[in-house]
């Protein structure tokens, strides 16, 4: 047996298990090796009742009495009083019933959870609880805990571990030796065993070292390949022509900030230089990318080269074709907006144009990767919210070009620097972190669900001032089991009763596209009041007049979310609002207190990499493709440590090919991040 062998070849893994495995996408002995667990319970020290203290604790006992009610909807309580010879401790489990029927069987059970003081008492809330006679004869140790799979109990998976445990204490080590030593690592071997079969919390923590340096490594390694794989095109020359950029910039109806400037003039010296531009464009919500973008696509189209922009919405896309018609159409050159909802004689024309090159600037959804679209000469391509799609659809766009135009990637979305590193190492980096001026910071403010009256009179205040309103929710359907506001919902009871005097919209994901841009159109008239949305007015809506946001159940969304469903409002001279109404009156979290005094979208960035992690940031799909099961992007240290070995060994022409595993990995980054 060895690690490519088929799990059906491990002891105890009859067919039955070995399905249930494969449902859960583990086929082989490497995949169960870096079936990595998920948290560990610490039996190294079990202590009695009469003993316990504030904190994490784990005793052994038996369950004395357990019971299960309801206490709202969407909410069961189970409370079970645990019992040893030296005493009695009150236990509580929120939404886990079925440990009433677990627990029932007056066994022994190692709990193990946080004591805590909570509704006027002492208690252990959520503890694990394992049967004394389940686990080893030797419990004085860490116990790893995997992610579920349905049908497998904890218990079999630690047993079929086990059985593997010889063949991991003999796996290839993965990384070169010179870096294992500068950098203090155990060996792949050694850290795959203290993930499986700790000792101790040292054990764990030196094992998740080794493992996250390598995760880091692979992906940063891949992004140094991919920055001299650039280096080796050769891309189109576009000169600087001083006299159109000065015209374009006085004819605009106001001043571009210092960023904006910086940005613009990073991209025209990138134009001039043989190799394609790779550059990213971060700018907070507001910031001005659009502008950025119309100056250097008209640079382009100047020097005879079309530029092609793709957005993720057609909502999006209309609006940059508007703003860009305003910017650039003075200067003779023509715009054209290529959707879904273009059809028939108008689809065909815009096709012979793009073709010919009487369009000399594209916007366009995926429509513009479909085979039927020909460029004459396309020179510069701009991704909007370039986290939004798949690595295969940049692609697409980019081989419509004889030559590999420049690249600009734009997005509303801040990522921290750590984040930019690693996952765009090989692109250069533009910020624009400063507002337009005249913008008014936005009012942030926590609301409890017992205070709606006195919060609904604030938006009828703003309402009858000539103002706009937002109200978000995250569901479209309304589903009993789940307490979440549905917008259908919403809709219906804010229309009859709350704000029947108002005319109310509804807008979601699942209304057909025409339907959709007719309602943003109605809002952009002003045609309607209040906007009741799901979060697909998340990214480029703009409606200067409306003035306030209200989003429900605000405690759902990622900290990145709730700033760019903040940004829909403030874009006016008009003081705006965005209320965060929380589904219950509990404590609000830290996220909602960061959000509520901060509108600096890259320190709440921060803060959201370090709460939730990066698939927030980067887009669920692709996060899903980086396979980090240990690193976390928020270790800025790790990452500094990973960049330093990552450049040492490309640079000292180390062979991939002397590592396969490593070479495997880091081809897969290769193609997940690569813009080439």
């Amino acid at each position: 047996m060895n690690i490519h062998s088929s799990l059906s070849q491990i002891k105890g893994v009859g067919d039955k298990t070995y399905d249930l495995f494969l449902a859960a996408g583990i086929r082989t002995v490497r995949d169960l090796i870096y079936f990595l667990p998920r948290a560990y319970e610490d039996y190294t020290s079990i202590g009695q009742i009469s003993e316990i203290r504030p904190g994490k604790s784990t005793i052994k006992a038996r369950c004395e009495s357990i019971s299960t009610r309801q206490v709202r909807r969407g909410l069961r309580v189970t409370t079970a009083t645990l019992a040893d010879d030296s005493g009695k401790v009150k236990a509580v489990w929120f939404n886990q019933p079925y440990r009433a029927t677990q627990l029932k069987s007056n066994e022994e059970f190692f709990f193990s959870g946080n004591f805590e003081f909570s509704y006027n008492q002492y208690q252990l809330t959520n503890p694990s609880a394992e049967k004394a006679s389940d686990l080893p004869q030797q419990t004085d140790r860490m116990l790893p805990i995997y992610r579920s799979v349905k049908g497998l109990k904890v218990q079999l998976v630690r047993k079929i571990m086990s059985e593997i445990k010889p063949l991991m204490t003999m796996l290839p080590e993965t990384l070169p030796d010179s870096i294992v030593k500068t950098e203090k690592l155990v060996s792949r071997s050694e850290a795959l065993l203290g993930m499986h079969f700790p000792n101790d919390e040292a054990d764990v923590s030196r094992a998740k070292e080794r493992l996250a340096f390598e995760e880091l490594l692979e992906l940063l390694i891949a992004s140094q390949l991919n920055r001299l794989e650039n280096a080796q095109l050769e891309g189109w020359h576009i000169p600087f022509d001083k006299d159109l950029i000065q015209s374009f910039v006085k004819r605009l109806p106001f001043e571009l900030t210092n960023a904006q400037r910086l940005a613009a003039w990073e991209i025209l010296q990138d134009f001039e230089n043989k190799i394609p531009m790779n550059r990213l464009l971060q700018g907070d919500v507001g910031s001005g990318k659009t502008v950025v973008g119309g100056l250097t696509a008209l640079q382009a189209a100047h020097a005879g080269y079309q530029t092609a922009l793709m957005a993720p919405t057609e909502i999006l896309a209309i609006q940059h074709a508007e703003t860009l018609r305003k910017l650039v159409e003075p200067f003779g050159i023509e715009v054209g907006l290529l959707t879904g909802s273009v059809k028939g004689t108008a689809r065909k024309t815009l096709y012979t144009a793009i073709a010919s090159g009487a369009v000399q600037i594209v916007i366009g959804t995926h429509a513009l990767i479909q085979q039927t679209v020909s460029f004459h000469k396309l020179g510069f391509v701009i991704i909007d919210e370039q986290h939004r799609f798949g690595v295969q659809q940049r692609h697409e766009l980019l081989k419509k070009s004889a030559r590999m135009p420049h690249l600009l990637a734009m997005t509303a979305t801040p990522i921290p620097r750590s984040l930019a590193l690693t996952l765009y190492g090989e692109l250069d980096v533009s910020i624009l972190k400063d507002l337009p001026k005249n913008r008014l910071p936005i009012v942030t403010k926590i609301w409890s669900p017992n205070s709606r009256t006195q919060l609904y009179a604030h938006i009828s205040a703003e309402i009858e001032k000539g103002r706009q309103a937002y109200v978000i929710c995250n569901l479209i359907d309304d589903d009993p089991s789940n307490e979440l506001k549905s917008v259908e919902a919403e809709f219906k009871r804010l229309r009859q009763s709350v704000f029947k005097q108002y005319r109310i919209g509804l807008l979601h994901g699942k209304l057909p596209s025409q339907e959709k841009e007719s309602v943003m159109a109605s809002f952009a008239r002003h045609e309607i009041d209040i906007l009741v949305s799901t979060t697909v007015v998340e990214v480029g809506v703009d409606v200067p007049n409306a003035s306030i946001i209200l989003i429900e159940d605000a405690e759902r969304f990622g900290l990145s979310q709730l700033h760019q469903l903040r940004g829909r409002v403030g874009r006016g001279v008009e003081q705006s609002y965005c209320y965060l109404m929380m589904s219950t009156s509990a404590k609000p979290s830290q996220r909602l207190r960061e959000i509520e005094k901060s509108n600096d979208g890259f320190h709440l960035a921060e803060v959201d990499l370090e709460l939730r992690g990066p698939g927030e940031i980067y887009g669920r799909a692709q996060h899903g493709e980086l396979n980090l099961q240990i690193a976390t992007l928020a270790d800025t240290r790790m990452i500094a440590r990973a960049q330093k070995a990552a450049k040492r060994f490309v640079h000292e022409g180390n062979d991939l090919l002397q590592y396969k595993e490593l070479a495997d990995n880091v081809r897969h980054y290769q193609r997940v991040t690569t813009l080439n």
